[in-house]
This record gives C-alpha cells, structure tokens and sequence, in this order.
C-alpha cells in the first residue's frame, strides 16, 4: 500500500511526542514500524548508506526493531544491529562512525505502550525532521514478514565504556561503594562495568525480568520507599538507577533520598564548569540564582528544544542542556584534567552519575551535602494518569484568560498571580514566590504538575493540591 506516513500514523494513533514516536503496543504494527523507518530513510537519513538499530528491554521491543531493521535492509542499506543498549549509547555510535540511527524504546512510559527514536549522524532529529518524516510518502509490501534480527554487534557498547573510563580515569571512583537499582532498565550491566573500571563497588538491587515503568519526574513511592529501606539495609554512598532507555538518571544519596533531576543537572553542569546552560522553563530556577553559570537560556520541554537552544549557542563557550528529569546534553566538548570528553547532543543517566560522585569525592564531602550551597528553591512534580488530551488542552487554554480562576484552581493560598508564562503549558508565579506549572503530557494521556517553591514540603503540597483540585473536576 502507499500512503503519507502521517495518514498510517494517524490511523494507529502512532504519533510524535516530546522525544520519538509513541503509541500503543497494539498500534505500532510491523506495518506502521516499517513505515515509519522508511520515512525517516528517505527525508532525515537519506545520505547515511549504514543505519544503526538497537532496544529496549521491552518484549515487545525486538519485533518492532526487526520491522525497521527490514524497511532498512529493502532499501538498500546495511543495518548494524547493536542489540539492547542505552540510547545515548547508540547516539554516541552513530557520531563515531556518521550513520543515522533507530531505537526501540518506550522510555519510562507504561508496559502497554512503546516507541521509536530516530537519529541523524550529528544527534537527534528535530522537529522540523519530524514533519518532514510525516510528509513522506511510504510504501509497504502487503505480504510484511521482517526477518530475525541479526547477531548483535558489541562495538557501540564498548566504545560506550571507553567514552567514560577514559574521561573519568581508571581506579577515579575507588572506594566509593554504589548501590545500582536495576529493575528493567536496559544499562543495569553497563552502568556496572563502567562503575567497576572506575573502581567503585557495586551492589546490585532490584533486578526484575519485569518491566518497571521508572519515570525520574514522577518518583513511584514504592521507589521512594524502596531506597530508603536499602539505604537501612546496606551501607552505599550513593543509589543509582535510570529509566527504561537510560537516557534519565535517578540519583540517589547515602540516605536513600532520590535527587530532584534539575538539581542533578545543575551540579553536573558546575561539575563540568559550563559557561552556557539550556534548560526547559520547568526546571528549578536555582540554575539562575545560583550564579554559577554566564547566560541559562529557558526552551520548550523536550530534548529537541534543549538542543536547538544548543546549537543557537554554539561557539559561546562551554555549553551544556539539562531537563527537569535528570537528562544530560552535552553541547560542546569538555576538557578536564588533560582528558577530553565528546560532546553529545542527546539525553545521558551516565555523566551525571559520574559527575556528582566524583563532584562529592573531589570536595572531600557527601552525595547528600552537594546541593547545600544552592539557593534554597524546591521542586516537586507529578502527573495524573488517563487524563483525555482534549481535556488538558482546554483547561490551559482557558485559565490565562481567567487568573482568578486559575489561582484558585492552581494555589489558592499563594497570593495574587504576579505572572503568567505560556512558552509550554501554563507556568503561573504567584506572589509569594510559588510557581505551579500544568501541562500536557507529549507521550501519553496524562496532565504533568510541576511545583517549585522555598521548602520542600510546599513545593509537594502545591503539586499534589493541584492535582488533587483538578482530578476531582473530571
């Protein structure tokens, strides 16, 4: 059949989100996948003769890498299956050797659902890659049967390590004790040999063949719980996991207390003493307070945003991005003790994670007194679940029409509404310095909260409150 990638896509409801295509399992068909590959084959990758192609620990992950792997190899090109790895390992393969690259993944989002990445040689497709994706016309054979996938080639996952244990240096984390929250995520053997090589030691926790939708932004209390109780149980300077891609960390102290993901990314990026920072308007605006850093540029939430405000940076010096989940974007190269690390363009769980343990082992202190000389600003985040797009559009459609509305719904007892920002969604300062800041989730049906306030314990309250104000008008 031929058609226009945005009319199969529509169809299945199989679409583009903040980062890759999303949908159901059950709506990502051979059909749609292969698709999808070859649209992406005929605008964003057209001059890459050799395609890189790599998942997920998702079940459902390889039959849809073996869909594109086949739209790859009926178009004539070569594709080198790396088998299951972190994203921004395959990212990184595919700048060492310039070919475009898919991922399977569904990053932290529920079991029933999936989705794909798409790379060029130089880092993530944009949006307007997105469209013109969309825009292709695609064929697909009406008897589709995609081969099995071929042997996995080790290569990227190697020069993953060597990126890492070469910047880092050999023995550079010896006698740090790391506890690794596995779960289901597709680094939990990676992440142990790059630790290792550092010198650390590693104690493994929660190894599950299950898959556990770990969503950094959105801390499950069962994960919250579950640190807090290993942290009792077994004596670790710091607990590491990530998400289901590993392109998000979840970083946590010597107390089992996870660490907020702007945070993490604002000590990362003094860790690597960064001159510019990009990050999304919901991050913590401790990036700004603090000093640290010579211009923070603010962009829509997603990777693509962060990295386009990159690119518009680039030159200016050191230039690093950072998203409130914790994801690592490096903009430029990083010099550091006659080492050099590669930038990388594209979300990372690994940097941070080196970053702060070396960041604590260098100032003689901590994981959890790294953040003690930042301004005092907390945030806290949340999302309700299968809530109808349609639903969550008009509500923030609405409310900048209406602050007094909007105050009541969003922070009733934070004074008058002092601004309001619609760069992504609806960011709303109140007078007593609280922000709350709604919006619609780009992957799946759900309504994203985020608080930030002076104390902790506020920036919960005005997130979950809101949330709980807004749930109950459904």
């Amino acid at each position: 059949m031929s058609t226009t990638l945005h009319h199969l896509a529509e169809a299945h409801n199989a679409r583009f989100g903040t980062s890759g295509v999303r949908g159901l399992v059950s709506d990502l068909t051979d059909a749609v996948c292969y698709a999808y590959a070859q649209a992406f084959l005929r605008s964003a990758a057209a001059g890459s003769p050799r395609i890189v192609v790599g998942h997920d620990l998702r079940p459902s992950s390889p039959r849809i890498a073996a869909a594109c792997a086949q739209a790859i190899r009926d178009a004539g090109r070569e594709a080198i299956f790396v088998g299951a790895l972190p994203t921004p390992a395959l990212a990184y393969c595919c700048a060492l050797h310039g070919a475009a690259g898919i991922v399977v993944t569904g990053s932290h989002i529920p079991f029933d659902r999936n989705g794909i990445k798409f790379y060029r040689a130089d880092g993530e497709i944009d949006k307007a890659d997105e469209q013109a994706i969309l825009d292709t016309e695609v064929a697909v054979p009406d008897a589709l049967s995609p081969s099995p996938l071929s042997a996995v080639d080790t290569a990227a996952l190697d020069a993953y390590v060597a990126r890492y244990t070469d910047f880092f240096g050999i023995g550079a984390l010896a006698g740090t004790r790391v506890a690794l929250y596995e779960h289901s995520s597709v680094a939990r053997d990676v992440l142990r040999t790059v630790f290792e090589h550092l010198g650390a030691e590693v104690l493994s926790l929660g190894r599950t063949d299950t898959f556990v939708p770990i969503d950094t932004e959105a801390v499950r209390a069962e994960d919250i719980a579950q640190a807090h109780a290993w942290a009792q149980a077994h004596r670790f300077d710091a607990i590491v996991s990530t998400d289901g891609d590993a392109d998000r960390p979840l970083i946590g102290d010597e107390t089992g207390t996870w660490l907020r993901g702007d945070v993490v990314g604002i000590l990362c990026a003094q860790y690597l003493q960064a001159d510019v920072v990009v990050t999304p308007v919901s991050s913590n605006t401790a990036v700004e307070k603090c000093g640290a850093f010579r211009q923070v540029v603010r962009t829509r939430i997603g990777s693509p945003y962060v990295i386009a405000g990159m690119d518009a940076q680039r030159g200016a010096g050191r230039v690093v991005g950072y998203e409130a989940n914790g994801g690592f974007l490096l903009g430029s190269d990083v010099e550091r003790g006659g080492a050099r690390l590669k930038a990388l363009p594209t979300r990372d769980s690994l940097l941070p994670m080196l970053a702060l343990l070396a960041m604590a082992r260098a100032h003689g202190c901590r994981v959890s007194q790294l953040a003690d000389a930042l301004p005092r600003r907390f945030t806290a985040s949340d999302r309700i679940q299968n809530v109808p797009t349609e639903f969550s559009r008009a509500l923030i459609a609405r409310l900048p029409q209406a602050p007094g509305e909007a105050a009541a719904l969003m922070a009733p007892d934070a004074g008058a509404v002092t601004a309001i920002d619609t760069t992504d969604g609806l960011r709303v300062h109140f007078a007593t310095g609280a922000i709350v800041h709604l919006r619609p989730s780009g992957n799946a049906p759900e309504l994203r909260c985020y608080a930030e306030a002076d104390d902790e314990s506020r920036a919960r309250a005005l997130c979950d409150a809101c949330l709980a104000r807004i749930a109950a008008t459904l």
